[in-house]
């Protein structure tokens, strides 16, 4: 076939990118509407107490306030905060997320009331004139101080600050222990980070009297799933509301939740008949949209002489926040799930704890629960090889699932679809030049330098299904569709039910549809984020997007060009079979009679010469349901050098190699591989959401919480891997979240390597230059 711009494969850049930099780009913040008004939000300075009064006499009477409300107005008319899953209520200990306090306040910055004006200044500062007066408790901000007997109680009528626990049997895994030639314990942090999306949460409601119906414009990666709790929340039909996703500046898991303010404004633009506005602050976003990660986990090893792991014990504490956010508490159920890797370990026995804090809650943050489980897993690996004096890359490929075993049932019951691991680590071996490294890193440290080389081998789940067996999505499918729709010209509109905020499906759909038809790729459009033209859809996380997303458009697509073969061959006079498509033209084998697709399209939709048993059009939905998960995998290598004197780590070089199926667009692919190494490295090195003991958010601005920058790392070599999945028809498998899962353990296996030297085996993130300082002074203080 001759090349056509936009071909599957090739790499050409986002079609969405000139109007972006452009400024051209229409975000909800840009969305303006007649008679628009605007909605500020006054929250809690305290992270427990009860809720004695709110005065709003001062604020109501404040210039251009049009309302002031309450819990009280709300109570009884509008729903809870709605979640996504729940466990039966002999399990979990559940409480409901009011949208305004109810009383009593949890977290620093919950909503108490919200005001709303004629213009954001006036909103603001008659923000500052709503007076709470709240009566403090004692809060408590850590999860593992939330377990100690006498501990504060987030909910006092539960007499507990656990949200649910589940245990884990361990017969097989005691056995093993039993056998095994060591073993090792250890405790590992994962520590609070905050998503921090370049764009923050905001909101336009528009309730539409005269259709009885509302329009709400949301930053959202899922607009049918806020569409659906909207219409639960405010006890109206989904018939009755519009969800609009425009531009998306980012989301990393965070924007998944339907929040409390997208709720209260939704009700209050219907009680004022007007459209309402409302976009976080930074500050807000740190202290009000979730954070990810925080956990504490507890790990117990057991080993061979010859390096190999047997089984493993354990116990993760997972901090939910002050309520149940959409997803948090199931957040730290995929951690055990993923918690073997890539590795062939027996027997596992893990124990969960959800803890309730006074603090905001947590969600899906890029990767949710299997970054955890790498950073364990990958630590153990090097843990392991250090006690038994042998090469981490090795101790790894001794443990290795061979890549004739899949499908693989691993010992916590997940069930890996393909893999290569050697494959992978072999070439980013070869890549790094690992023995040249090595003799290098030997040369530094005679001289007195920290060098250290790091390791990660790790997979992970992406494209979660079948929806019989998601029980952590609660309320959602797994499924996504797509419909094609192929105009009379023989332009082509995609229309999808995923909802890319940064991916990068506007280009890939388009190339996929240029492909299919042999249209360029400028003759393509694709439709996504508006509930009332797109069909309903799922929605895009969990790197989701092509796995399954583009596995609907790829049957849509069939669809449309099984038909339009069968009208070509109708108007060819020429049995099906016979007719072959390539480049863009139906032709009669061995003749030189010929059709091209826009010469189909036109007859289909002039349809003046009927096909019998075909109706006219070219037009096609399909939903596709992954009968199984996909599991993308990867080698990453990195080199740091730690400054003896201040503790400060330098990347000096970075090399991914990833495996990740079959590619629609090679560039798109490395551009999200390049930002979620990029988000790892920021966890590992420098990005902390901290609390206070009183529940007070002390990094609440970008004076306090510290985001990675460019100045501060080197090239990111990228190479690949090709083991296609058998899950879906594309052979493609989740890339969106794959370099944060890498990157974490990677760097910091890499530090400590630096710092064993000096008999460092373990640092926790982030290795802040303190952090490191701290740990070399404590290595001098021993040898003073």
């Amino acid at each position: 076939m001759a090349f056509r711009p936009g071909a599957v494969g090739e790499p050409i850049k986002r079609r969405e990118d000139p109007r972006l930099i452009r400024g051209l780009g229409t975000y909800t913040d840009d969305i303006k509407l007649h008679g628009t008004v605007f909605a500020a939000f006054v929250r809690s300075d305290f992270a427990a107490g009860t809720v004695k009064s709110i005065d709003t006499s001062a604020a109501r009477e404040h210039d251009g306030v049009l309302d002031v409300l309450t819990y009280a107005d709300l109570s009884g008319e509008v729903g809870p905060t709605p979640v996504g899953a729940e466990l039966p209520p002999e399990v979990m200990n559940k409480r409901d997320h009011p949208l305004l306090a109810d009383g009593s306040v949890r977290y620093v910055g919950q909503p108490l009331a919200v005001v709303i004006a004629e213009t954001p200044y006036a909103a603001r500062d008659a923000a500052l004139e709503v007076f709470a007066d709240i009566e403090p408790r004692p809060a408590v901000a850590d999860l593992e101080e939330a377990l100690e007997e006498g501990a504060p109680k987030v909910y006092e009528e539960l007499g507990t600050n656990v949200c649910f626990a589940l245990p884990a049997p361990g017969e097989e895994t005691d056995r093993l222990f039993d056998e095994a030639d060591g073993t090792l314990d250890m405790k590992l942090i994962n520590h609070r980070v905050a998503p921090f999306s370049m764009e923050g949460r905001a909101v336009v409601a528009h309730w539409e009297e005269g259709a009885g119906k509302l329009n709400l414009w949301t930053s959202t990666q899922a607009p049918h799933i806020v569409k659906q709790q909207v219409a639960i929340c405010l006890r109206i039909p989904e018939i009755r509301v519009r969800v609009v996703a425009p531009e998306v500046g980012g989301g990393f898991g965070c924007k998944i939740a339907t929040y409390p303010e997208e709720l209260v404004l939704a009700w209050a633009s219907r009680r004022l008949r007007r459209p309402i506005r409302w976009s976080e602050t930074r500050s807000e976003n740190l202290l009000n949209t979730v954070h990810g990660r925080g956990h504490v986990e507890h790990v117990s090893v057991a080993y061979r002489s010859d390096g190999r792991v047997l089984a493993l014990r354990g116990k993760t504490i997972s901090d939910v926040g002050a309520y149940r956010s959409f997803y948090g508490p199931f957040i730290a159920l995929s951690t055990p799930s993923m918690i073997c890797g890539c590795y062939d370990i027996k027997a596992v026995s893990w124990e969960t704890v959800t803890v309730y804090t006074n603090t905001m809650a947590t969600d899906a943050y890029r990767g949710a629960g299997r970054p955890e489980a790498a950073y364990i897993i990958e630590r153990v690996m090097d843990r392991v090889a250090d006690e038994l004096g042998l090469d981490p890359a090795e101790v790894r490929r001794r443990n290795f699932i061979s890549k004739d075993a899949f499908p693989y049932t691993t010992a916590t019951g997940t069930v890996y679809d393909s893999g290569d691991y050697e494959l992978s680590l072999d070439k980013a071996l070869e890549a790094f030049d690992y023995r040249a490294a090595l003799a290098e890193q030997e040369r530094s440290r005679q001289a007195g330098r920290l060098v250290g080389i790091g390791f990660a081998t790790f997979t992970e789940v992406c494209g979660i299904g079948p929806s019989a067996g998601a029980s952590p999505l609660g309320r959602m499918g797994t499924w996504e569709s797509a419909t094609v729709r192929v105009e009379p010209s023989g332009n082509v509109t995609v229309l999808t039910g995923v909802s890319p905020h940064g991916q990068g499906q506007e280009t890939a759909f388009a190339q996929m549809a240029s492909d299919a038809f042999g249209v360029g790729i400028d003759d393509v459009t694709v439709v996504h984020g508006d509930t009332d033209v797109v069909q309903h859809g799922v929605g895009t996380f969990g790197s989701r997007g092509i796995a399954v997303g583009g596995a609907a458009l790829h049957m849509a697509l069939g669809k449309v060009s099984a038909k339009a073969k069968r009208i070509a061959a109708f108007h060819l006079d020429a049995p099906e079979d016979q007719v072959e498509f390539e480049d863009g033209e139906f032709t009669v084998s061995g003749t030189d009679r010929k059709l091209t697709f826009r010469e189909v399209a036109e007859r289909a939709h002039l349809w003046n010469t009927a096909v019998p048993g075909e109706e006219p059009g070219l037009e096609a939905v399909a939903r596709f349901e992954p009968t199984a998960t996909t599991f993308p995998f990867g080698a990453h290598i990195c080199q740091v050098e730690v400054d003896a004197e201040s503790g400060r780590v330098t990347l000096q070089r970075y090399l991914a190699v990833d495996d990740f199926g079959e590619v629609i667009n090679p560039l798109l692919a490395d551009g999200q591989r390049l930002g979620g190494v990029i988000q790892g490295l920021g966890q590992a090195l420098c990005e902390e959401v901290i609390y206070d003991e009183s529940g007070q958010l002390l990094t609440g601005s970008l004076m306090d919480y510290a985001m990675p920058r460019a100045a501060a790392f080197p090239h990111i070599e990228l190479e690949s891997t090709c083991t296609p999945t058998p899950i879906n028809p594309l052979g493609a498998k989740g890339i969106g979240e794959l370099g944060t899962i890498g990157a974490t353990p990677c760097v910091m296996n890499a530090i400590v390597d630096a710092l064993s030297p000096l008999g460092v085996t373990h640092l926790d993130m982030p290795a802040k230059p303190e952090r490191v300082w701290q740990a070399l002074q404590a290595h001098r203080a021993e040898h003073d």
